[in-house]
């Protein structure tokens, strides 16, 4: 995991991504692959996780349980570099030139703080209140407000980008991941950072054609991609070992639960 930079006691970082659940996870892993410094700030859970089975999942031919896909999300991103805190977004300000300041707070903190990022990424669910005086187009749907782009994740608003959900895409999680994919790349490229391609090729795909390895690219040899095929058997194993220990979700106002769980052992 990426540390992230602290001048004066002030954290900055170079993107800053509201919300946790699969589009800014899946943002986020790209972002810190590109090797931008990336902090996802996630209040209150994905709404992923009230899945009882997760459907339509590419690489998963029989599915999977959802909350155990967010939790390989989490670590994905974090294994990556990006940084990962559990806070709320109050409120948002700045700009691409001045850079933005986000005012955060925690249940543990006695006060807010604040973190600076150069760029921001919001992937949070559809209530944007922490953008109001930024000038950032929104669609009022009533209960649910959603961010305009620019159909690759800038908003009207540069260094502002917007990605899943909250940008009114499908509600599909491999849409969600798909978009906040985008978003990232379309950030990288606006953010002048030298990226191709996140791809992982065999020793001497470009080289042995007299290329240089193009940025965002890694030639690996033999030894080195049977370790890490290795270790990604060894690490699909474990997820996946155990059944998923955390009880069910389902929508909070049908049960008697601050989080919303049921328990599929209940008799009564």
């Amino acid at each position: 995991m990426t540390e992230n930079a602290t001048e004066n006691g002030i954290e900055r970082y170079e993107l800053l991504v509201v919300g946790g659940g699969v589009a800014g996870l899946t943002a986020a892993t790209f972002t810190a692959r590109a090797g931008l410094s990336t902090l996802v700030v996630n209040h209150d859970e994905s709404i992923l996780r009230r899945n009882a089975h997760l459907e339509n999942m590419p690489g998963f031919p029989a599915g999977l349980n959802a909350r155990l896909f967010a939790d390989m999300l989490h670590a994905q991103a974090t294994r990556n570099g990006a940084n990962y805190q559990q806070s709320r977004v109050e409120t948002l300000s700045g700009s691409l030139d001045a850079g933005f300041v986000a005012t955060v707070s925690t249940e543990n903190d006695a006060a807010s703080r604040e973190i600076h990022a150069d760029r921001v990424l919001v992937a949070s669910w559809a209530e944007v209140s922490y953008l109001d005086g930024l000038g950032v187009e929104i669609r009022d749907a009533g209960s649910k407000q959603y961010v305009a782009d620019d159909g690759l994740g800038r908003t009207n608003v540069e260094g502002i980008y917007a990605a899943g959900r909250i940008a009114e895409r499908y509600h599909q999680a491999v849409i969600a991941a798909g978009n906040g994919a985008e978003a990232a790349i379309t950030l990288i490229h606006d953010s002048e950072t030298p990226f191709y391609n996140d791809w992982v090729v065999p020793e001497g795909y470009f080289t042995d054609r007299g290329r240089e390895v193009p940025p965002g690219c890694e030639e690996i040899d033999a030894a080195e991609q049977q370790a890490r095929q290795a270790a990604a058997r060894a690490a699909m194993q474990e997820y996946f070992a155990e059944p998923h220990d955390e009880r069910q979700r389902t929508h909070p106002s049908l049960v008697d639960d601050e989080k919303g769980r049921i328990d599929w052992n209940d008799e009564g």
